[in-house]
């Protein structure tokens, strides 16, 4: 382990408000919650606590406000085993989700960035050494597209393999899709890269790969995955039956171990297969960070234990 190159995500770290009620509420709609709580989250330091909970080596490049709630993050990171040292700490506030769960595990989520904003293509320049020795970049879209762009670009330079999940869904340059190792979107996100949501799992996969992405892992929830790969393999992975309490941070679980797995030195399959046991465990429970799997649970939920 000590010779493994780690795993470097690159994103937002926020504080997430969660609020539990019957439904998530229509538009202009008041209704009663059941429950409050707040979670350390934000979708990059979600994918760097879901790494860091297998044993694998993480660190993280992101921005902290000045607020308390920037050095509760900042220690909650620590805690899981991320590495915080590329983290910046900036005047303001830090960034904060407001998250609204439904009874059957569906969410509603708005995101104020705070001192993600702030998260630059100079600053990441700054911390450029840790890109370059970093064995998988994990990335996603709660931060400066431009930064991402840039991240990119470092990534491609230094040979650096580079997962991107497409989250919050935007439109992205021709140039940052071509340097995407792995592309990661959800069904909604994937229907707004090829217009249209596919039926046709195979079909999406490859309109995706005809941007110039190398390999495609489409995240369809409840009814599994599916992984696409630039050497032409193709495979469904059908879900794992559990219980859904709360689906807040499911897709990062995936992600971040999706990334240990390969890190670990598993094929893209079965990279997708363990990811995809770690999602499933994420579910069970509330919150985000809160409910990532260790590397014991994911075996025992993939019956290799």
């Amino acid at each position: 382990m000590a010779d493994q190159k780690p795993i470097l995500v690159v994103g937002s770290i926020n504080m997430d408000l969660v609020g539990t009620a019957d439904h998530i509420p229509a538009a202009g709609e008041t209704i009663l919650g059941t429950d409050f709580q707040m979670h350390p989250g934000g979708k990059g330091a979600n994918q760097a606590v879901a790494a860091a909970r297998l044993g694998v080596p993480v660190q993280m490049i992101g921005q902290l406000g000045s607020d308390d709630i920037g050095s509760q993050l900042r220690a909650g990171l620590s805690k899981a085993g991320v590495d915080t040292t590329p983290i910046g700490a900036v005047k303001g506030a830090s960034g904060v989700a407001l998250i609204t769960v439904a009874a059957n595990g569906e969410n509603s989520i708005v995101v104020a960035p705070g001192a993600n904003s702030q998260l630059t293509p100079a600053y990441l320049d700054q911390q450029a050494a840790y890109i370059r020795k970093a064995g998988i970049v994990l990335a996603q879209l709660e931060i400066p597209l431009e930064t991402v762009v840039h991240l990119a670009k470092l990534c491609a330079n230094s040979n650096v393999p580079l997962i991107l999940d497409p989250a919050p869904a935007r439109d992205l340059p021709a140039e940052l899709l071509k340097q995407v190792a792995w592309f990661t979107p959800n069904e909604t996100e994937a229907a707004h890269y090829i217009g249209e949501t596919e039926k046709n799992l195979n079909r999406s996969a490859q309109q995706l790969q005809a941007k110039g992405i190398g390999g495609v892992i489409l995240k369809l929830g409840a009814k599994g995955s599916f992984l696409a790969t630039k050497s032409g393999t193709e495979a469904r992975i059908q879900p794992f039956q559990v219980q859904a309490v709360d689906s807040t941070g499911a897709g990062d679980a995936f992600n971040g171990a999706f990334a240990a797995a390969l890190t670990l030195g598993q094929s893209p399959l079965e990279a997708a297969i363990f990811a995809s046991a770690a999602s499933a465990i994420s579910v069970t429970r509330k919150g985000a960070q809160a409910s990532m799997a260790t590397l014991e649970e994911v075996h025992q939920m993939l019956g290799d234990a």
